[in-house]
């Protein structure tokens, strides 16, 4: 993958014009694999600018259907996909959108048990999901492997993004930040509600994140939390805590 077809090449002419991009950049992220773990409100925008963008290959790993209450923030979706696999209809529409990568689908749910296998050769994984068990499966992966992670989450009026280089030995973790204690009451989009164009905004800077790590712009430990209301943002620097029972040994 040290070139660009002429396709390419005029279908990512705007990056190509980019300093910050460019054809060596473009081509780094023609030849990178990213992971994202749920294909539901953030994985919708997320995907979607990953393809356009150009990564070459897109992991996507989700188990569930596609359900009318889904329309009213994951924007991947239509009426006519409605009871299918989500990953089996995203897939059909990022290949529309880019029929110039590669897009691999995993219609099941990441535990312990199968992240190895599913995300293995990720060079970045996206954290899309909505449950803590699974959270915490993909931040032990990725502590493991190395792997960068960029980690999402909204609900309600109030989301939130962070980024750790596990590249890095002194990264921070998810753990840190969010240490895994007893079980707590199980508050999601479901039952607590989301505003729809949240989900855009905190996707699409997972996107964002994503390229900015691969093209060198990042360097991770970062806690960002964005109020819908408000449309303000708070930047935190994370640092590794020493005593976290995953990231700290």
């Amino acid at each position: 993958m040290n070139e660009l077809s002429d396709k390419e090449t005029l279908r990512y002419s705007r990056h190509l014009l980019l300093e910050e991009v460019g054809l060596e950049g473009q081509l780094a992220l023609k030849s990178s694999t990213v992971a994202v773990v749920g294909a539901g409100g953030l994985g919708s925008p997320a995907l979607l600018y990953l393809a356009a963008a150009g990564i070459g290959t897109l992991i996507l790993i989700d188990d569930d259907e596609v359900e009318l209450s889904n329309l009213q923030r994951q924007v991947l979706y239509k009426i006519n996909h409605l009871g299918q696999n989500k990953v089996a209809a995203a897939g059909k529409v990022l290949a529309s959108l880019n029929n110039q990568i590669n897009i691999v689908t995993h219609c099941q749910k990441l535990d312990e048990s199968n992240a190895a296998n599913i995300l293995k050769g990720a060079d970045i994984v996206l954290d899309c999901s909505d449950n803590f068990s699974t959270r915490y499966s993909v931040n032990r992966y990725c502590i493991s492997n190395k792997a960068p992670l960029i980690s999402g989450a909204a609900l309600a009026t109030k989301g939130q993004l962070m980024c750790f280089d596990f590249r890095q030995s002194d990264s921070p973790c998810y753990a840190c930040v969010f240490p895994q204690g007893e079980a707590t009451p199980v508050i999601n989009c479901s039952n607590a509600g989301v505003i729809s164009p949240l989900l855009g905004v905190i996707g699409s800077m997972q996107a964002q994140l994503t390229l900015n790590l691969l093209l060198g712009h990042s360097e991770g430990g970062e806690f960002i939390t964005f109020d819908a209301l408000t449309l303000k943002q708070q930047h935190f620097k994370v640092i590794k805590d020493l005593e976290c029972k995953e990231c700290g040994k």
